[in-house]
């Protein structure tokens, strides 16, 4: 099982990023996916999450009308689109699937939001 993020980097205040979660090694189709961020210094956190299907999603109340979480089974991919960016989203984000007894989590990708 191997869960692949992308698209980090960095972006002034206001600005929008797309993140990718590309998962192999298990049926991609059959598990919801949640995004988690962990900022220096603080306890990773979640961020949403998305059904197998990707017909429902849920999200913590800071991600709320600006983030948004989607997928594309066909291409074994969850994104996770952010929108007006503040410092205070800078971590580094994590997806994480609940394959098999303990789940597994990428590497990580990092979100620098500074003017």
């Amino acid at each position: 099982v191997q869960l692949v993020e992308s698209g980090g980097g960095l972006v002034q205040p206001g600005g929008s990023l797309k993140l990718s979660c590309a998962g192999s090694g298990f049926t991609f189709s059959n598990y919801a996916i949640s995004w988690h961020r962990q900022a220096p210094g603080k306890e990773r956190e979640a961020v949403g999450t998305i059904t197998a299907s990707g017909t429902r999603t849920n999200y913590e109340e800071f991600a709320k009308g600006r983030f948004a979480i989607s997928r594309d089974n066909a291409k074994k991919t969850v994104y996770l689109q952010m929108t007006n960016l503040k410092p205070e989203d800078t971590a580094v984000y994590y997806c994480y699937a609940p394959v098999g007894i303990r789940g597994y989590w990428g590497q990580g990708t990092q979100v620098t939001v500074s003017p």
